[in-house]
Order: C-alpha cells, then sequence, then structure tokens
C-alpha cells in the first residue's frame, strides 16, 4: 500500500495491519516515519507535529490540567518472511493478525494514532512520541535522543507505553546489571600442570554459588517482582595442550525496582564476597540501567488501572519507561500481544486485544 493513506480513523486493527505492511527495521524507519507523520498533520486536529530525524512527535494544546505522554517505536526486528501482514482464524485465539510488528509494537502504535485521530475531547492533553531504533542498542534509541536534544517533549503527568502486554498493565520494570567476573591464571604447559595456575578453575566456586542463590521477590504497589541472578557467559582456554592465564563469567543480575544499579552491584558483590576478597576474581560493570517503580499510588496511574478494571502486575524485563521514571513520570507499559511471541518468525496478536486497548484508553482519556 501506499504509504501516503493510512487511515487514522480506521479500525485499529486495519490500522495496525497497514503499519506492518510498511518495512520499518531498525535504522531503516524513513518510509513509516514518513507515513505517520503525513497522516498526523492530516488527519488530526490541534496537533503541534515534528519530525525529528526517524522520531514524528505530536501534542495538543487545549489548556487541560494534565498531559498524558503515549509513546511507541516504530521499528521492528528484522523480517523472516512475516511481512505483509495476513490473518487467520482459530477456535483457540479467534481472528489473528500474523506479520513482523504485530506484537513489538505496532498494534500499541496504531492505537495511540487512531485515538489521537479520534478523541473528540480528551480530559488530558495529549503527547505522541513515536521513536525510532528502540531494537537494537540502547546508544541509538530514539527515545533517548529526544530526551537529550528536545527534552520538553518528555514533560507530563502521566506516560504509557506501547508495548505488549496482553492488554494488562505491566506497572515499572525491572532493571538491569551486567557484570564481568575474571580469573587470572598462570600459561602453561598442560603436560607440566604443576607449572600454571588454571584460571578456569578459579571460577568453579562462584558457579557453585550461583547454582545455590535464592532470588528475591518484593512488593511494590502490590506489584511483586522476581529478581533473578545469572551466568549469561563463560569463556576460557587457549588450546587443548595449554593451562589457560585467561577466564571470565559473564553474570546478569534482573533487580527489582528498589534498588539503583549501584545498589544492585554492591548486592552482586556481597553475593561473590569470598572470591572478591582472597583475589580469585576482579568484578567489572559491562552494562547497567536503572529500573523503574511502578508508580501506581500516583492519582493518574491509579485511573489508568481503574480504567482496565483493575488489572496490573509487574513488568518483568526493562523498557523505556525506566526514562520516564527516572524524570519522576509514572509510567506503565499496556499494548496488545504477548510478550514471549515478539520476535519471533509467528509473531502474532488476536485482534480482540487490540480492540480491548483501544477501549482501555479511550475510557481514561475521557474520564475526568
Amino acid at each position: 500500500m501506499s504509504t501516503s493513506r493510512l487511515d487514522l480513523t480506521a479500525d485499529p486493527i486495519e490500522l495496525t495491519a497497514a503499519l506492518v505492511d510498511v518495512p520499518s527495521v531498525s535504522r531503516d524507519e524513513s518510509e513509516i516515519a514518513d507515513a505517520v507523520e503525513a497522516a498526523l498533520r492530516a488527519q488530526t486536529d490541534g496537533f503541534e507535529v515534528v519530525r525529528h530525524g526517524n522520531c514524528v512527535l505530536a501534542r495538543s494544546h487545549r489548556g487541560k490540567p494534565t498531559r498524558v505522554i503515549l509513546a511507541g517505536h516504530l521499528d521492528t526486528v528484522p523480517i523472516v518472511d512475516n511481512v505483509p501482514s495476513r490473518r487467520t482464524v482459530t477456535d483457540e485465539e479467534g481472528e489473528v493478525l500474523h506479520g513482523c510488528g504485530t506484537v513489538d509494537m505496532k498494534s500499541g502504535d496504531a492505537v495511540f494514532l487512531h485515538l489521537a485521530a479520534t478523541l473528540e475531547d480528551p480530559a488530558h492533553d495529549l503527547t505522541l512520541i513515536f521513536y525510532d531504533c528502540e531494537e537494537i542498542a540502547a546508544e541509538f534509541n530514539g527515545l533517548g535522543t529526544i530526551e537529550r536534544e528536545l527534552p520538553d517533549w518528555l514533560e507530563g503527568d502521566a506516560a504509557i507505553l506501547g508495548e505488549p502486554t496482553a492488554g494488562q498493565i505491566e506497572a515499572g520494570c525491572q532493571g538491569t546489571l551486567r557484570v564481568r567476573f575474571t580469573a587470572s591464571g598462570t600459561r602453561a604447559h598442560s603436560a607440566r600442570v604443576w607449572m600454571g595456575d588454571n584460571a578456569i578453575h578459579k571460577l568453579g566456586r562462584m558457579l557453585t554459588t550461583l547454582g545455590a542463590y535464592e532470588p528475591r521477590r518484593v512488593d511494590i504497589d502490590g506489584c511483586e517482582y522476581r529478581e533473578g541472578l545469572s551466568a549469561v557467559g563463560i569463556h576460557g582456554g587457549v588450546a587443548g595442550n595449554v593451562i589457560p592465564d585467561e577466564a571470565y563469567v559473564d553474570v546478569n543480575f534482573r533487580f527489582a525496582p528498589d534498588r539503583s544499579p549501584e545498589q544492585a552491584f554492591d548486592h552482586v558483590r556481597e553475593v561473590f564476597a569470598a572470591d572478591l576478597a582472597d583475589g580469585t576474581l576482579t568484578a567489572t560493570v559491562t552494562d547497567s540501567a536503572a529500573g523503574a517503580l511502578p508508580g501506581l499510588s500516583h492519582p493518574a496511574a491509579a485511573k489508568l488501572v481503574e480504567a482496565a478494571g483493575g488489572r496490573f502486575r509487574a513488568k518483568y524485563g526493562w523498557t523505556d519507561v525506566s526514562r520516564f521514571a527516572a524524570l519522576g513520570i509514572p509510567a506503565v507499559n499496556l499494548g496488545p500481544g504477548d510478550p514471549s511471541l515478539a520476535h519471533r518468525v509467528d509473531e502474532r496478536v488476536p485482534v480482540v486485544q487490540i480492540t480491548e486497548v483501544a477501549e482501555i484508553l479511550r475510557t481514561y482519556l475521557t474520564a475526568d
């Protein structure tokens, strides 16, 4: 289809299919950004529309007492023979829309675009942010670019990220920390093992500690966050006849949002205190990102929970809600689609979930 003909007033199911049919793999979002920009300019009333690279931003200025931010990324993972979209009907799922991005997260984008074009008198001023490069390294993330270069666009009283949640509010998000534990030794010929000091062997105690680790569960605003500490990579060895002089294990700690990244690193060092104290290992942070508190006690967030019928749960994993939380804005994830189906060749969304999320947000955005 022509990307100039996105119909924002169409059923959001149809709009999802239209968005899926515009390929938008990360770093190649110009076509879909063009289409979204043109549609917002032509089909919304009273919105200021700005294009910044391949980010498209729109906001209303109706003088409402509160402002709600609706944010979604336009990019997808690489396509694997799953564009254009197609539909099936099954006894288990009903009518289903298939295609790259149906879950992550063009169905969420479609709901936001549809509401921007069809809400006649929302109770809040609205800011819409459609951004690029979410599916690749954080340094390219378009929302981060907006935060650095157009920070006034991230001002609001509440934020909703359209990440897939199967239509249920997922509040806050976990933080993530990656730490590399390195062991050093002395290289030697394996026939003269007594002349070497095997670095791989020094990892044994920490692996045993990891296997016995009991992760914490913590309740925040009625959401139970489950932490996890896992080895996600291991490297060591030079050749089949050499005692290795270096080896390392990469550990990922998914921590509840009541910890900061610094506190998370303190906890990890405490877990492996014995190895670190005797010099067996050194620990280096290779990546970290703060979590986001759910903020459901905030009035704006509480009204969204009410509109969703009181259904909410903790978000496992990290999402861009963390960026809003860092700015003091309560933020949640809410979108159609099962997140476990994101990025798969058979990515698909039951169309009823698209309708349900649109109805939840219409209720929320029009309620006083």
